[in-house]
């Protein structure tokens, strides 16, 4: 196949129009077709991230991006990836490696230093792969962010790639946001959007024309493509968590959602299992009866556990343990069932020490340097391969440690309490491994013999969504005929 274009910008309305996707589908077609192809993402803002072959960190999406490309994730693909840790403060990480915390304000001033590395990472990558299917951020419209901009038509501009612009219908004024997104732009960046796609629409097509004539007609430019609402798709999500949970199995698998979780992708495993029912509990909401808590990771542990305090999950799990409960603590809720988080260097924020849960026998000090590691090994507890990565600020130690959860490339990680019932590791994606996973809801009590496969889950909704979004290739090749 002759693709038309050497780089194509995917921008959306709104955050979560399906820039992700679309772009993930677009690869995969182009896979499909025998054309070397990466994808990019100048600037992402997620908590959900994954580790790259090259020992760097990049935004969950452009990882699962990468593999509807048939490649290995690479920090090229997600040079700036801004990971936030208060309401106006991120870590700042580029190329892969974290730099420093700033607060909005100064991010915005080192945006023209973030801009060398985003425009180096898109030469590598044209090099290399001769295509590349660029994903913006958050939406072209926002006005107050356009001095400076890196993210969306900043790049555009600075590349000269076209652009298309998607709209999620499934929200409702689709044809406002198109032309309002529009009319926001400058007469140049107008100019570079080549077309629009509509996406997650269902229902009767025949209804919708009238009113994709008249977007024609109102804007002088094309509707690419009208993709349909799929249902069922099992896909990496780039930051925000399911609004609907799986509510199937009768083991009850509770999730505390704190302000700063972060990669709740590590429990994608279990919202697919049949026989798990997996819940997230927000800000205020009843802490229901569980068979599992999960403490999840955190971009902010002392604060997060700050909120876990104040929702009153300490009382709740000292009731769930009495009954014969199990709890696990991933990461940064490894971290919180201990004894103390201290932070000397203010990694976090303030500098300081908060109490643990007291419930494993270790303490951790939050170290200025990230521990960034793609790793694999077997249950201690059982016999099991695993595999995941490690991606924390931190180091733990304790007698509780003495009875590891993993053997990873010889050295045991995680802890275990004496008791049994609480369990602590700092590994990610550790239910992604179809034998850890299974050997790990033996050990919380769900005997079962289903067995979920992400990977292959995963696998079928890539080739799913790239065959809906064919229409979509066709029309771009059609379009510079």
């Amino acid at each position: 196949m002759d693709f038309p274009y050497t780089t194509l910008m995917v921008q959306g309305t709104t955050s979560d129009a399906g820039k992700s996707t679309v772009v993930a589908a677009l690869c995969r077609l182009l896979k499909r077709n025998g054309v070397s192809v990466a994808p990019f993402k100048p600037q992402n803002m997620a908590l959900n991230s994954a580790v790259t072959v090259n020992g760097g960190e990049i935004g969950r999406a452009q990882a699962l991006q990468a593999i509807a490309a048939g490649l290995e994730p690479h920090t090229d693909m997600n040079p700036v990836l801004l990971k936030p840790s208060s309401d106006i403060g991120a870590q700042v990480i580029i190329n892969g490696k974290a730099l420093s915390n700033m607060n909005a304000r100064d991010y915005h001033n080192y945006k023209l230093v973030a801009m060398e590395a985003v425009l180096s990472s898109h030469e590598r990558l044209l090099q290399k792969y001769g295509k590349v299917m660029v994903e913006g951020a958050g939406s072209p419209a926002e006005i107050n962010l356009r001095n400076r901009d890196i993210a969306n038509m900043g790049f555009a501009e600075a590349v000269d790639c076209p652009v298309i612009l998607v709209a999620d219908i499934d929200r409702g004024g689709v044809f406002a946001h198109l032309v309002g997104t529009l009319s926001c732009l400058s007469d140049s960046e107008r100019n570079r959007v080549i077309g629009f796609v509509i996406n997650r629409f269902r229902g009767d097509i025949s209804l919708l024309e009238p009113g994709l004539e008249w977007l024609e007609q109102q804007t002088g430019k094309p509707v690419l493509a009208v993709l349909p609402y799929l249902h069922g798709l099992f896909l990496d999500a780039e930051d925000a968590v399911q609004a609907v949970q799986a509510a199937q199995g009768a083991f009850r698998v509770v999730v505390p959602s704190g302000p700063r979780m972060s990669n709740h992708t590590d429990f994608d495993a279990l919202r697919a299992h049949p026989e798990v029912d997996l819940r997230f509990v927000r800000e205020g909401e009843p802490i229901p009866a569980a068979d599992l808590i999960i403490l999840p990771g955190s971009k902010n542990t002392r604060g997060d556990l700050a909120w876990l305090k104040s929702q009153g999950w300490p009382e709740k799990i000292a009731r769930h343990l009495r009954y014969g409960g199990k709890v696990i603590g991933v990461c940064g809720g490894f971290q919180m069932l201990g004894q103390s988080i201290s932070d000397p260097h203010g990694v976090e924020g303030a500098p300081g020490e908060s109490a643990g849960l007291g419930l494993l026998n270790i303490s951790t000090e939050l170290t200025q340097d990230k521990r960034l590691e793609q790793v694999s090994g077997s249950c201690a507890f059982a016999e099991a391969s695993v595999t995941g990565y490690e991606i924390h600020m931190g180091v733990s130690s304790g007698s509780s440690m003495e009875r590891p959860v993993f053997h990873i490339d010889g050295r045991p990680e995680g802890a275990i309490s004496e008791d049994n019932q609480v369990l602590g590791t700092y590994l990610h994606g550790l239910f992604d491994t179809p034998q850890a996973g299974n050997a790990l809801l033996r050990w919380a009590g769900l005997h079962s013999d289903t067995t979920v496969d992400t990977s292959a889950l995963r696998e079928a909704s890539l080739e799913r969504l790239a065959d809906a979004t064919q229409p979509l290739l066709d029309a771009l090749i059609r379009l510079k005929k």
